[in-house]
């Protein structure tokens, strides 16, 4: 029975769950997805791609919730910091591309000391 619990720290099988749910109910979208599933360790960044892909006709207020509890890593947050320093976005842009806040990409900057 204690196997069965999962252990603190680990994350779910996003490999295993976005390849059932294409299997399962969007067969048509696997071809979008093959590139990111075909990858060893999913990022966070990759779980959002896929979860945009596949559910990708949400209604205004699931993504608005959805987006209000996303959480994002030190890897994933020092990811979107070197898009933007490799593509010279300013915050405003890079806030738009990853539908963020200005003062979320402010603060990680200061954080991270990415300039």
């Amino acid at each position: 029975m204690d196997s069965k619990i999962q252990k603190v720290g680990t994350k779910p099988d996003y490999h295993k769950i976005y390849s059932d749910i294409i299997r399962l109910r969007h067969p048509e979208k696997r071809k979008y997805c093959e590139d990111i599933l075909s990858k060893v360790n999913l990022s966070d960044l990759d779980v959002i791609k896929l979860n945009d892909i596949v559910f990708s006709q949400q209604k205004k207020e699931s993504q608005i919730f959805n987006q209000m509890h996303r959480a994002y890593n030190e890897q994933a947050i020092l990811q979107i910091l070197n898009y933007q320093k490799k593509n010279k976005l300013n915050n405003s842009q890079l806030a738009v591309y990853f539908k963020l806040s200005r003062n979320t990409v402010a603060k990680w900057k200061k954080i991270y000391k990415i300039i």
